[in-house]
């Protein structure tokens, strides 16, 4: 079982182990999740790649005109105008 050591000022190093079952990098965040009596640690970060698959396909193609369009219809309705 992976351990790590807390330092004085509160901070850990994630055991290398660790890091790369949770996908964890540089400036990756975590959440510390209660769980019974103890906690768990999830990844809060995710690479785009990760992503994939997770939205289902469009039902037709979308030109990237339409795109476009979508895009700057989003942005005025944000901007409130």
């Amino acid at each position: 079982m992976p351990t790590a050591t807390l330092t004085s000022k509160g901070q850990i190093t994630v055991p290398i182990e660790v890091r790369t079952k949770l996908g964890l990098r540089q400036g990756s965040r975590v959440h510390f999740v209660a769980d019974g009596d103890g906690y768990r640690i999830e990844a809060t970060t995710r690479r785009a790649r990760d992503l994939a698959g997770a939205l289902p396909k469009p039902a037709r193609p979308v030109s990237l005109d339409e795109m476009e369009a979508a895009i700057a219809e989003g942005a005025i309705a944000g901007a409130g105008l």
